[in-house]
């Protein structure tokens, strides 16, 4: 009886630091979704992004070779400037100016397919922000994904660098059926 009882309290204290690290992180395991980026090929990594956790839905289609167009402008909070570009791909957005919700509306406005809403801090290289809903009632019909700042910036500076209005990525990515994973993520994040 006591080893039934000792096993049941070392349980229940794995189980509660278990439930304390996954709260604090703000993301339990697996609630990251991955793209891969084709080209440019520098930039040829698989980056992680964190879903909105009230609004947007998930992706329903693999899109294996699909446009990530940054936006103009960058913040997507007035009425994008590059709309024809944008129709039926993914948008690179930057957090800042208004709420994550108006800028997927923004997005899907236009005829985006999924918004990536890069964080502005651009030497955030591991913590991933909760996007929430803004009250507003019309919320947006479009997969929404948190970006680090770091890989946004290093996407956006290979894209102006090359001169290119757009990279061509996969997504989303099922890392855990890729055996070279550990090879092909971004040098600058911390995994």
């Amino acid at each position: 009886m006591a080893e039934i009882v000792w096993s049941t309290a070392w349980i229940a204290c794995i189980w509660s630091v278990f439930m304390h690290f996954s709260c604090v992180s703000g993301l339990g395991v697996n609630e990251l979704l991955y793209f891969r980026v084709i080209s440019p090929e520098d930039i040829g990594y698989i980056f992680s992004a964190a879903p909105a956790k009230d609004f947007g839905v998930d992706f329903t289609s693999f899109y294996d070779k699909i446009l990530l167009v940054p936006a103009e402008p960058a913040d997507g909070c007035s009425a994008l400037m590059n709309r024809e570009l944008i129709l039926g791909q993914v948008i690179l957005l930057e957090r800042g100016g208004c709420s994550f919700v108006h800028k997927a509306r923004q997005v899907e406005d236009a005829g985006g397919k999924a918004v990536l809403i890069a964080d502005n801090a651009v030497d955030n290289d591991s913590q991933y922000l909760d996007m929430i809903a803004d009250g507003s009632t019309a919320k947006p019909s479009i997969p929404a994904l948190f970006l680090l700042g770091r890989d946004g910036l290093m996407i956006r500076r290979s894209l102006q660098k090359q001169a290119l209005q757009w990279a061509v990525i996969s997504i989303p990515v099922n890392v855990s059926s890729l055996g070279s994973f550990p090879l092909k993520q971004p040098p600058w994040t911390l995994w």
